[in-house]
């Protein structure tokens, strides 16, 4: 696995979803990376579906658990986005591909 971190932004303006897909090795530290790119795709289009896709990336687990706050909080830390704009993020990781496929499937 690649110990650097690349990231790959995809958006539809038109279905307001963009996809922010990560390859090599999320860290507690890079993560802080991915959070500014996320922010920069949130700030794109307001209400903006935003997916995170980490199957191509090795997470640590405090990493993993960090985005997974935002998830659930619906921000960033506050240090990325003092503002704390609401920002919609799910998290695709390489134990959830099979029912975020089927979902994915299913919407379109």
């Amino acid at each position: 696995m690649n110990e650097k971190l690349k990231v790959l932004v995809s958006v539809d303006l038109d279905c307001a979803r963009a996809r922010v897909a990560a390859q090599g090795h999320v860290t507690v530290r890079s993560v802080q990376a991915l959070y500014v790119v996320v922010k920069r795709a949130n700030s794109l289009m307001r209400g903006l579906t935003l997916e995170v896709d980490m199957t191509g990336a090795w997470v640590e687990p405090d990493a993993l658990a960090q985005l997974r706050a935002c998830s659930r909080s619906h921000h960033l830390p506050a240090r990325i986005d003092p503002h704390q704009t609401e920002c919609r993020i799910s998290i695709l990781n390489a134990g959830e591909t099979g029912s975020i496929a089927q979902e994915l499937l299913l919407t379109a």
